[in-house]
């Protein structure tokens, strides 16, 4: 099952505020724990928020609002993609992550093309399995 882990921003991200260097060795060093397991797919800080845009829709039509937004407990500072058993299991690592006092991780199950099934035709969710097939195919000629 492939989870993500939602690392949530802090007063310090939303600020810019760089962690200390010691954070980034202990953070890589996890990483390729993570990576050596075979559970890491992804992952990556993101920018404060006063970078990013956000779109809200009317129908079709999108409205977009630059950044920063309020209530950093609410926005995003990084994330990894991972593939595990089962949310146990991504408990168990996450649990392990150098994060600092305050921080909040959140693990977030991916939907996946067979819990569409009944909602959607069959033909659909072989659709996006072939996406998804071809995707990992062409990261992994890339990796």
């Amino acid at each position: 099952m492939r989870v993500m882990v939602v690392v949530k921003a802090t007063a310090q991200s939303e600020a810019g505020v760089m962690p200390d260097p010691s954070m980034f060795i202990e953070m890589g060093k996890f990483n390729d724990e993570l990576i050596a397991a075979g559970i890491m797919l992804d992952g990556a800080g993101l920018k404060a928020s006063s970078n990013g845009r956000r779109l809200t829709f009317r129908g079709r039509k999108a409205t977009v609002t630059d950044g920063p937004f309020a209530e950093p407990k609410e926005l995003i500072a990084g994330y990894w993609i991972w593939e595990v058993k089962d949310v146990a299991q991504a408990i168990e690592w996450a649990s392990r992550a150098p994060m600092q006092d305050g921080d909040t991780l959140e693990v977030r199950p991916f939907m996946e093309p067979e819990d569409f099934a009944g909602v959607v035709p069959d033909a659909m969710i072989e659709q996006e399995k072939g996406w998804r097939d071809g995707l990992a195919s062409k990261a992994h000629k890339a990796g």
